[in-house]
């Protein structure tokens, strides 16, 4: 396995060691002693979850806060444009953004800490979204940021208008969650 900090560094990207032949290919797609010692912390995750989305879906910028959640994100069928934004007014790289393709055929995961807002575009006819958090889901703890925010400026590869969720319609301005609050 490879992992690589990106530009925030906790945000890591995981390649896998893929051995294949005519036959098909293996991968281990986690192994806990190996994530933890790659992060640098003992981790433990609580839930998987598993989503489904036609071509220009647009899920997030989602966090909890409180009880945030780290996810580990990969694709299992598809494409998507994968996107962590650094909401922890302490860090450094605090309202910057990273991102990756992640799909199918790259088998490529991303982790994403605790503290991070998290979305994802779909780029394929249609994917398969599996990730792993290190808490629990909590609706009433459950925020948005919205996807065009101007201050962040992420560059979405769209053609168009994403289709968006009531509730991502509804996200907030960056400015208006961390400039009111103490998020």
């Amino acid at each position: 396995m490879k992992i690589t900090s990106l530009a925030i560094p906790d945000v890591m990207l995981i390649e896998p060691e893929i051995f294949g032949d005519d036959r098909g290919f293996f991968y281990e797609s986690f192994n806990q002693k190996s994530f933890n010692e790659a992060i640098g912390r003992d981790v433990v995750f609580v839930q998987d979850n598993h989503s489904k989305s036609a071509k220009g879906v647009l899920r997030g910028l989602h966090f909890q806060n409180p009880q945030p959640q780290g996810k580990l994100v990969r694709v299992t069928h598809g494409e998507v444009f994968d996107v962590a934004v650094d909401i922890r007014k302490d860090s450094p790289t605090f309202g910057q953004w990273v991102s990756e393709i992640l799909s199918a055929e790259n088998k490529r995961q991303l982790w994403i800490p605790e503290g991070l807002a998290h979305g994802f575009l779909v780029l394929s006819d249609t994917a398969e979204f599996l990730y792993k958090t290190t808490d629990y889901y909590a609706p009433e703890c459950e925020q948005c940021v919205i996807w065009n925010d101007p201050t962040l400026n992420i560059n979405w590869p769209l053609d168009g208008q994403p289709k968006l969720s009531s509730k991502d319609q509804k996200g907030q301005l960056f400015s208006e969650i961390f400039n009111s609050r103490n998020n």
